[in-house]
């Protein structure tokens, strides 16, 4: 793994990669839990607010890919233009604490799972723990092969076979199996549209801070970018429906797990063990591989296989010990703080230096992005004020949500403070 730039040569992926990495990504019982969020929404809304919420989400994760893929660079690196060295690493530094906590938070869904499917054998096989170790231990292993060729082999294998299993999960869904749960109080409460909209728009924005790690490997821009919109919008939106449609049905808290257990109650446990384990890593092992690509930004005194390493287990270990019942508010910190610094830097790098950047200086500290001590004031203080407006709209629970008012307000400022500088390199 290196911070340098992928020389053309070097860049290998082609779409398919793409929509299997993503649609592999989107697999996941952690998308099926958000969905579940929307269900005071009702079905037609909730739907509304998940095919709005990723096409403006999906196409904000998908222009960050597009800078590396015309750049080669990771995404990290691609903050630097804007928020100038030092700028970056901050946003690398908050970058690696989503990561871990994402990667904990599918961990642990994954080891819920797996130890409600081993109830019936008992033993290790119905703890929580063993199943976070296990799964873990393969996130890992699928992180550190990244990018060969047995990875891609495996990836889109894995992610054909879970499409099958997901046919199945939908049939139950929407198939008559599903009993109420009396005790449960999933759907309870009401909830805001455009609240519902910021919790799906969460979701995508995301894996904007690490998208173009991978889109740096892409053979062509185009063809990366609307498989990675696709890829993940087609799978991502299915899972939300998923878990929107159980949610409604069963007022469980939990509709990933009433599916699976429905799943081993009519004799498919086999496949439903297969998506927990799978769907986990082919989801979670791009925050393991993302992390120690932003530990790289900051520092190069471990090599990236270390920061791998380092950056799995740290995720196994907060995923035995992290509240579950953080994972909303989790959702919310992450639109506030991402959704605006990336309205900063899609906004310099397409509208200030309309796509132009000097590759060698953002490895110099002494270079045009070096600003004042490596910091950008107007990118700080337009990521500063889309934050805030971000919280102020959370906290005062207004109705208007606060994704796209945060990432207009970050982007126009940001304009307005940068207008008139000669900001174009070739």
């Amino acid at each position: 793994m290196d911070i340098r730039p992928i020389p053309p040569s070097a860049r290998t992926l082609g779409g398919k990669d793409y929509f299997f990495l993503w649609a592999g990504v989107a697999i996941s019982l952690a998308e099926i839990w958000a969905g579940g969020f929307l269900a005071p929404l009702g079905f037609r809304q909730g739907l509304w607010a998940i095919l709005l919420g990723h096409l403006i989400g999906n196409t904000l994760m998908a222009l960050a890919g597009v800078i590396g893929s015309e750049q080669g660079i990771m995404s990290m690196v691609s903050v630097r233009p804007a928020f100038g060295i030092r700028g970056a690493a901050l946003a690398a530094g908050l970058n690696i604490v989503q990561l871990i906590g994402w990667a904990a938070i599918m961990l642990i869904i994954g080891g819920r799972a797996g130890a409600t499917l081993g109830k019936a054998a008992g033993g290790w096989l119905a703890s929580d723990a063993f199943w976070i170790l296990a799964i873990g231990a393969g996130t890992l292993l699928w992180a550190l092969w990244t990018g060969s060729r047995l990875w891609r082999l495996l990836q889109g294998v894995s992610v054909a076979a879970l499409g099958v299993v997901l046919v199945l999960m939908t049939g139950v869904a929407f198939g008559g199996r599903l009993a109420p749960q009396p005790t449960a109080a999933g759907a309870a409460g009401s909830l805001p549209f455009m609240a519902g909209l910021d919790l799906v728009i969460a979701m995508p924005v995301s894996w904007m801070p690490l998208v173009a790690d991978y889109a740096r490997f892409a053979r062509r821009t185009g063809s990366a970018f609307w498989n990675t919109w696709w890829g993940y919008f087609l799978v991502s939106s299915w899972m939300y429906l998923l878990g929107l449609q159980v949610t409604l049905l069963t007022g469980a808290r939990d509709p990933g797990g009433v599916v699976l257990e429905t799943l081993g109650a009519i004799g498919l446990a086999g496949p439903a063990l297969f998506l927990v384990v799978f769907s986990t890593i082919t989801s979670d092992f791009p925050d393991v591989y993302s992390a120690s690509c932003s530990a790289l930004n900051i520092s190069q005194r471990l090599s990236g296989r270390s920061l791998m390493w380092l950056a799995g287990l740290v995720a196994i270990g907060v995923a035995l010990v992290f509240p579950m019942e953080q994972y909303e508010n989790f959702l919310f910190f992450i639109g506030a703080m991402f959704t605006p610094l990336f309205g900063v830097v899609l906004t310099d790098y397409f509208l200030v230096r309309r796509r132009g950047i000097d590759l060698e200086a953002l490895y110099r500290a002494d270079g045009p992005y070096a600003y004042r001590r490596g910091w950008n004031p107007a990118a700080v203080i337009a990521w500063a004020a889309g934050f805030a407006l971000y919280e102020a709209i959370t906290l005062g629970r207004l109705p208007v949500g606060g994704t796209l008012p945060a990432v207009f307000a970050s982007a126009l400022l940001y304009r307005l403070l940068t207008r008139g500088r000669p900001f174009t390199y070739h």
